[in-house]
Parts: C-alpha cells; structure tokens; sequence
C-alpha cells in the first residue's frame, strides 16, 4: 500500500516583513525515516480550517513542538507577557484537530508544545516558567548555537509499569532530551499520566478512552529519531498506528 500521510499543524512566523506558515524539518524527517510516513502542512488559520476535511486525507496527527506557548485565556489562566510568545492561528488550527482526531479514532503523536494543546484541548491546565517552583529542574532548552547540543540527551523519565509508553520504550528510566519552561499543571480528566520527570514534571499522557494510539511527550523524540533507539521506538510505534489506521480505511 502507498505511504501513509499524517498531518502537521503549522506555525506562524515572520520572515522578510511576512508572514509564514511552517513547521521545523526535524519533524517532517522523523515522520518520513522513522515512521515511514508522508507529512501534510495544515496552515495554521484563526478562522477557515475544517477539521473533518483535513482529517479525510489523512491517516494520522502528528503534533509539532514550537517555540510558542498555548494562550493562557484557552484555560481560563489570565496572559501575562511573561507566558509569550503566543500563537493563536496555531492554537485555533491544532486544538480542533486533536479533538476531531480523537473522536474519531485517528493516531495521534503530540510533542513538547503538542502536550501542551493535548492538556488543554481536553480540559487541563499548563504552568508556566516551572524552573521558579521549589524542587523543579531546569527544564529550557540551554542558549547555545550548536542543536545537537541544544538537544543533547540529558535527563531521565520514568516510565510507568503497565503504562502504554512502556509497551515500546519498557518500564523504568529512559534518558531524554526534554526542553521546555511550561508543563502540564492539572492533567486533563481523559489523560492518563505515562512518565514523570525527576522532580515530577509530567511528561508523558495518554488518552484513557482513545480508539486508536493517542500519546502526548513534553520531550523531543523526534530530534534524534533515526539515531536514539528510544526515541525511534516511539516513532515507530506510531507510524505502526497510523499504517493499522490507513489500512482499516482502505
């Protein structure tokens, strides 16, 4: 059967005094050499997306990182500049397709920034700058030129015994390259926590009720994806869903 196609919701950024709707190569990569998977670029639009159309043509949702943040007023937190900066084509284009996705059964792979809308989309809460709270690490991406050592593997998560994560990853600590300064603070009623940090940091969900594969990670597998046997497994998996997906519509 031809290559199954996933989605991938863009961002806005601005380039050369325009606007661009765009989505960092890392991802389209680890979809295609690690999932064996096609991308489609969603344009990131406030108001124009029909979730159900987009979700006709593909086979599966792939849930990029960026280096935006969810807008706080999407989970009754009040913004403070602080919490920036936003994206709210980016938010008014993912969350409806997670949801969409979810109720029907597409797979669904969400990463760093895409926890983040998954927690959200179904109810949850995000903390913000959790490097200030007592006893949390630091979680930000360290401000260097070189990415490999940006994205270095550099701390533990620990995988939850029976957890879906542990079914391809195993139970236990995996070491990761997670990089963010917000998180999940109250877990969406339909998440189901898969690993944590450390020092607690959730950073791992799944769906409870999910059809199909439905798993949110705060850190970025995709980076080392073809390299990092972790991080491949998890790529796999889910490009094992999206095949499964693709060929029960055929």
């Amino acid at each position: 059967m031809p290559r199954p196609i996933v989605a991938i919701p863009a961002d806005i950024r601005k380039f050369d005094g325009t606007s661009w709707h765009s989505v960092q190569t890392q991802y389209v990569n680890a979809a295609l050499k690690a999932s064996d998977l096609m991308s489609f670029l969603i344009p990131a639009l406030e108001e124009g997306n029909h979730p159900d159309l987009i979700l006709d043509r593909v086979d599966g949702l792939l849930v990029s990182g960026s280096a935006t943040n969810v807008h706080p007023s999407l989970y009754g937190a009040q913004a403070r500049d602080s919490d920036g900066p936003f994206d709210p084509a980016r938010d008014a284009t993912s969350l409806p397709l997670i949801r969409r996705a979810l109720e029907r059964g597409i797979p669904m792979l969400a990463i760093c920034r895409g926890i983040q809308e998954l927690n959200v989309a179904l109810g949850g809460t995000l903390a913000s700058e959790i490097q200030d709270q007592p006893g949390i690490w630091d979680h930000r991406k360290p401000d260097v030129p070189d990415r490999d050592v940006a994205y270095a593997i550099r701390q533990n998560v620990i995988i939850a015994e029976g957890s879906c994560l542990a079914g391809f990853l195993g139970a236990g600590p995996v070491p990761v390259n997670s990089l963010h300064r917000q998180a999940i603070s109250k877990t969406a009623p339909r998440l189901q926590v898969e690993a944590l940090a450390e020092d607690g940091t959730i950073e791992a969900v799944s769906v409870i009720d999910a059809k199909g594969f439905a798993v949110g990670v705060q850190w970025h597998p995709e980076y080392w994806a073809e390299t990092d046997k972790p991080s491949r497994a998890l790529f796999e998996a889910f490009g094992e869903a999206v095949r499964v997906y693709a060929a029960s519509k055929a």
